[in-house]
């Protein structure tokens, strides 16, 4: 068992210094240079079109650029390299798997990847200068692998394919920019319509109506179903599929099979959880183990959240930190069934 953190940063406002104060802690982190040899010789030859992908994110998301620019000044990069590492429309260091399952009162969700990609970072953020509130794990420091916003809409997302990807925004980024702009189920439709997508990945939905969507998106086309469970393959768009999906859909009919069962989310969240029950994955060394499960309540925003298998939730109240009570908590503490740790823990 390998023991894993993930560090709580909070911050409340501008865009620009929140961006400089996550370029400060970033100095003395080990995430940036273990990026660094992540991406290895590729980094040196990756080209981007630095005013397009600025465009794309000023017509988007303002504020989220103004995050980049802090960034780059705190870490004194020129803004070619933070785009590139912080812009989420190019570099792409892990792919992810995923299961998730929705209520009309919460979202449970297993975040897939290898540890070696996962940056180990939950955060907190109420800004100042526009946009909404928001609470999750981070990816590529600027993205989102999940979470809920400050009007109770809960995301999170599962990879499909990689294959014939196009030049678009990668799924952190997306997951970033529907927590901060969307308000409801059809706001988070309308933008993954509106923007380019890199891969493949639904994208699954859940506001305070109690409703669940799930949003097929590939760069050719995004397609919309009413679900409350999502694995890694398409039920729509299935020639985007990858050809080995039996996995996935076997964890989904896991879930089916139990869905009458879980109706509190303490059942769903060990049905989830627990590396006995078939749907916590422990394929690490193919980048699809479990990480983290995480439980989102849109109608009270209490978030509840463990690194590893067979843990108790840690439960956080949104509403409270909203309100303006601080969290007295700085890691979220967790073990692995693998001797592997994140990116923000040690030298890789």
């Amino acid at each position: 068992m390998g023991q894993v953190h993930s560090d709580v940063i909070q911050f409340r406002g501008s865009h620009y210094d929140f961006g400089f104060r996550q370029g400060q802690l970033l100095k003395g982190s080990f995430i940036l240079p273990n990026r660094k040899k992540q991406w290895g010789p590729a980094n040196r030859n990756f080209t981007i079109n630095e005013q397009q992908a600025k465009n794309l994110l000023l017509s988007l998301s303002p504020a989220i650029w103004e995050e980049i620019c802090g960034l780059a000044d705190a870490l004194e990069w020129p803004m070619y390299d933070a785009i590139k590492d912080f812009g989420g429309y190019y570099l792409e260091y892990v792919r992810s798997g995923c299961s998730i399952f929705t209520t009309p009162d919460f979202m449970i969700r297993n975040y897939d990847s290898t540890p070696l990609g996962y940056e180990g970072r939950f955060a907190l953020y109420q800004p100042t200068d526009g946009g909404y509130a928001t609470i999750g794990p981070t990816m590529q420091i600027t993205g989102r692998t999940d979470g809920i916003n400050e009007k109770g809409l809960s995301m999170g997302y599962n990879f499909i394919n990689r294959r014939d990807s196009e030049d678009g925004f990668i799924c952190n980024m997306i997951g970033r920019l529907i927590l901060e702009n969307c308000a409801t189920n059809e706001d988070a439709i309308a933008l993954l319509k509106e923007i380019p997508h890199r891969r493949s990945f639904s994208y699954v939905l859940l506001d305070s109506s109690g409703e669940t969507v799930v949003v097929e998106a590939s760069p050719r086309d995004v397609k919309v179903r009413q679900s409350t469970i999502s694995t890694n393959h398409f039920e729509l768009l299935t020639e985007e599929n990858r050809y080995q999906i039996e996995d996935s859909q076997r964890r989904a009919q896991t879930m089916q099979d139990h869905q009458h069962h879980l109706t509190d989310a303490f059942s769903a969240f060990r049905l989830l959880n627990d590396s006995g029950k078939g749907v916590f994955s422990k394929k690490y060394a193919t980048a699809s183990g479990t990480l983290h499960t995480a439980a989102y309540f849109p109608e009270t925003l209490e978030v509840g959240f463990a690194l590893g298998p067979d843990r108790l939730p840690l439960m956080l109240d949104f509403q409270k930190w909203l309100d303006g009570e601080k969290l007295y908590i700085k890691r979220i503490n967790g073990k692995l069934n693998i001797d592997a740790s994140f990116v923000n823990m040690a030298e890789q």
